[in-house]
């Protein structure tokens, strides 16, 4: 089961450990989920749409990809 994290600075904290980081835009609803794979869980971070780009640049993952 994924874990839903609420606060941005603790999903980058996470985004250090992380092997991958996925990002997946939901046109529809406004925003974008960011899920990090760590060795243990999934942990996921809904962003709205005009923060995204900010938010990125602040990632610390080594591989970043994006779902359509």
């Amino acid at each position: 089961m994924p874990k839903e994290i609420m606060n941005q600075d603790e999903f980058i904290k996470i985004s250090e450990r992380a092997s991958e980081c996925r990002v997946v835009k939901l046109e529809k609803e406004g925003v974008a989920k960011v899920k990090a794979r760590t060795s243990r869980y999934l942990y996921t971070i809904k962003i709205p749409l005009n923060e995204l780009e900010e938010f990125l640049k602040k990632l610390k993952c080594q591989n970043i990809k994006f779902i359509e």
